[in-house]
């Protein structure tokens, strides 16, 4: 359909863009959020999703009381984190068939409508349009699904279609980051219209598939973004071109807008669009006298993630002063049953003498990254990695002061089954892009401080950088 696209110099390609639309749109999305008095449900395949929010619940059970409980709330959004991505294809798809019933009768119950906003990896990862259908065959029909893969602290961002990972001033293709190469979920196009038509095997082809181009959303602002969202064809997909803050705002505003003339739509985003779409202005970033911490023991990080980006974070961290305790798991090992029991319970014990004794521990996989055949093998070799840490977290006996868990499928499986975290609340971001949860009481240790760090998220030193500053933080008073 096109040529291929090529990498470009990112402060010389936006200097020459159009300005961004002038006028500031905060207060005005947030009105017409307020007017519409629907909940955004953000259903999030791993809970890295958070990265741009504060003051939200993220609740990780989807039956009909809990999100009931929810919409009865009638809080302007709510995450419900169903980690699918962790998932095969069909299982996910299972899944979000799942959470749309039940999402469908608890809307009935408590009376209360929602919109639905399927976020996932802003690089492309996940399982599209396996999800997306299955939420529209309960909830739908949309009248479009609007893709909007943008993540301004990730530097990810869509131009003439073309999304674009920043690597320093460099934009690199997605298509040509290791990223497209992920062994479950790769692809080869940057386009998003042939993404679209790539990973859906063909059935909806790349020019059917429409978009807001960004000279629309910064010449004509919302009232030509909303024009042209009501002259979408019925069902389409619809690509959004978003490379900064602005941009999203716009389309939050033309959305809504849309919404009010009875159009009705469904989401497929990354992180920006769900903090544009409430209307909520930039916070400051947490610094160590915002945070107190949990308990009098050591703090605990927990490092699966093997994204290159993530194992050059490992390697800053280990060789920091002072650097915590390390506990390495040989990821060979933790796969042969033979080899597995006796490696997690010397790891136990390690990780047990240095928190009691008020130690800092860092714990994490070995860097050879072990591959399936095929997606599906690929994806169970990460859940029994991740299972081996949920049995670490689950054995935990002293109470860390605050855990940092780094990678999509980790944090997940570590707040829902290791923690056993039901409800949680976003207090803010540590770093850009990296959120701190609030464990709810019902969790092991109550209130703890939990920082969800995507694995592809951060320069070299920001996994020290979030450490240091958690590791400074105050704990509480004896009483």
């Amino acid at each position: 359909m096109t040529s291929a696209p090529t990498t470009l110099v990112k402060s010389a390609t936006f200097a020459a863009l159009l300005p961004v639309w002038p006028a500031e749109l905060q207060a005005r999305v947030q009105a017409a959020a307020r007017a519409a008095d629907r909940t955004l449900v953000v259903l999030d395949d791993d809970p890295t999703g958070t990265q741009t929010v504060h003051n939200v619940p993220v609740v990780t059970r989807w039956n009909v009381e809990t999100l009931r409980a929810e919409l009865r709330r009638a809080a302007p959004c709510f995450f419900v984190l169903t980690n699918s991505r962790s998932l095969p294809s069909a299982a996910a798809c299972e899944l979000s068939l799942d959470v749309a019933r039940n999402l469908r009768t608890a809307s009935a119950l408590a009376r209360r409508d929602f919109t639905l906003v399927s976020r996932s990896d802003s690089t492309l990862r996940g399982h599209f349009p396996a999800e997306t259908d299955a939420l529209s065959d309960v909830c739908g029909p949309f009248d479009a699904t609007i893709l909007a893969p943008y993540f301004e602290a990730g530097g990810r961002y869509t131009l003439d279609n073309i999304h674009y990972v920043a690597e320093g001033d460099t934009l690199v293709p997605a298509g040509e980051t290791p990223f497209a190469r992920d062994a479950a979920f790769g692809y080869r196009h940057s386009d998003l219209r042939e993404w679209v038509e790539e990973k859906s095997a063909g059935r909806i082809r790349a020019c059917d598939v429409q978009s807001l181009s960004l000279d629309e959303l910064r010449r004509g602002g919302p009232e030509a973004a909303r024009a042209a969202l009501l002259e979408l064809p019925q069902g389409c997909v619809c690509v959004a071109n978003l490379c900064a803050p602005r941009d999203a705002e716009v389309l939050a505003a033309a959305t809504l807008a849309a919404e009010h003339a009875g159009k009705k739509y469904l989401y497929r985003t990354g992180a920006s669009f769900v903090s544009a779409r409430l209307g909520l202005a930039p916070r400051p970033l947490l610094n160590t006298g915002d945070l107190t911490n949990a308990g009098d023991g050591g703090g605990l990080v927990v490092v699966g993630s093997h994204v290159p980006r993530t194992t050059l974070q490992l390697e800053r961290l280990l060789a920091s002063e002072p650097a915590p305790r390390r506990v390495e798991l040989d990821v060979g090992s933790l796969l042969d049953p033979a080899r597995r029991e006796d490696l997690l319970g010397e790891a136990a014990v390690r990780m047990a003498v240095a928190l009691t004794a008020g130690e800092d521990v860092l714990v994490f996989t070995s860097r050879s990254l072990i591959g399936g055949a095929d997606a599906s093998a690929s994806l169970d070799i990460s859940r029994r990695v991740s299972d081996a840490l949920v049995a670490l977290m689950r054995g935990l006996k002293a109470t860390p002061r605050f855990v940092i868990a780094k990678g999509g499928i980790t944090s997940s499986d570590i707040a829902t089954r290791g923690l056993g975290v039901v409800r949680a609340m976003v207090r803010g971001q540590i770093l850009p892009g990296v959120p701190v949860w609030q464990l709810g009481p019902e969790s092991r240790f109550p209130g703890l401080n939990y920082v969800v760090f995507p694995g592809n998220v951060g320069d070299p030193d920001a996994l020290t950088a979030a450490f240091t500053i958690l590791s400074r933080a105050r704990t509480p008073s004896p009483t």
